[in-house]
């Protein structure tokens, strides 16, 4: 304002006006113009800005439900164990019930989760794991391969072309995360432990559901067996209660991200895509479908499967 000392108080002010006018509608264009770039519909799924190629001590880990595949694995597994009599349709009103749940309640609530989980494993005490395993393969192709989201699937394929390694990090039972892992030609696939004795299922989880903090602590230990450096890997999910495992990288995604999620991407910079809608609609202010992240985690950790050799 020094330059401003020759013109009249009224001048100078007139003058200062304008220019934090000029200012105000500099920044103003310039948001205008991101957001009009946000808006306008993606050529093709878009690539990260890394990774590293050769970089060999970064690997990336991908929640599943809703992240790489639209909808909660453990629900299209459901439907098709329901198809092949694992259980009776009032089993499957339940399944249904505590998915609506989760949906509209946008939270997972403790009993919901224990009375599914505690059905999911009554229903397959007994089997064996190979069974299981085999019956994996074909609801895939049924059920999840035409539901997998071609812009999360690239991310993961650049990932792969770097030479990196690409892991599902899922509530889910590891029998489905890995068959999952084995059709998109990813490295493989973390997820919930349920026992069997001799490689029959004895109706009993080991732990608990790899959910939430679960997750990082997974990540963080195969981080350690694989001596991966944290700080160059990337991890990616939808849901809110993946911010314990988001946290860990240094490369965090925010994917088709629920509203809480979005919210801390934000606050902490980090990258967001949505696959849902034409747009971006995470970073434009476009409400992400409220629960989403908890149907998935919800009722994938409800539902966990997965063997343990003795």
């Amino acid at each position: 304002m020094a330059a401003l000392g020759w013109l009249t108080p009224r001048r100078r002010s007139a003058t200062a006006r304008s220019v934090l006018a000029g200012e105000a509608s500099a920044e103003a264009a310039r948001k205008s113009s991101q957001e009009l770039e946000e808006l306008a519909p993606p050529d093709s799924p878009e690539e990260p800005d890394f990774p590293v190629l050769g970089d060999d001590r970064a690997a990336a880990f991908f929640d599943l439900d809703n992240t790489v595949m639209q909808g909660a694995a453990l629900f299209h597994f459901g439907r098709g164990l329901y198809k092949r009599k694992f259980f009776e349709t009032r089993d499957l009103a339940r399944f249904a019930w505590q998915q609506a749940w989760f949906r509209l309640a946008g939270i997972e609530d403790p009993e919901h989760m224990q009375d599914a989980r505690d059905s999911a494993l009554s229903i397959v005490k007994g089997h064996r794991v190979s069974e299981l395993m085999s019956i994996g393969e074909e609801i895939y192709d049924e059920y999840m391969a035409e539901r997998i989201w071609p812009g999360t699937r690239a991310l993961a394929q650049a990932h792969l072309d770097a030479g990196q390694k690409v892991w599902l990090v899922t509530a889910a039972p590891v029998e489905i995360a890995t068959v999952i892992a084995r059709r998109l030609g990813l490295t493989g696939a973390l997820g919930t432990v349920a026992e069997s004795v001799d490689g029959v299922y004895t109706g009993k989880l080991v732990g608990e559901p790899l959910h939430g903090p679960a997750k990082a602590e997974a990540v963080r230990a195969l981080a350690s067996a694989e001596d991966l450096d944290l700080a160059r890997c990337a991890a990616y999910s939808d849901s809110h209660n993946d911010i314990p495992m988001l946290s860990l990288v240094g490369h965090p995604y925010a994917i088709n991200p629920d509203a809480k999620l979005r919210k801390h991407a934000r606050d902490f910079d980090w990258r967001l895509r949505d696959y849902r809608t034409a747009r971006k609609a995470a970073k434009v202010g476009i409400p992400a479908a409220a629960g989403v992240g908890a149907v998935a985690g919800g009722t994938a950790a409800a539902i966990a499967l997965h063997r343990r050799r003795r």
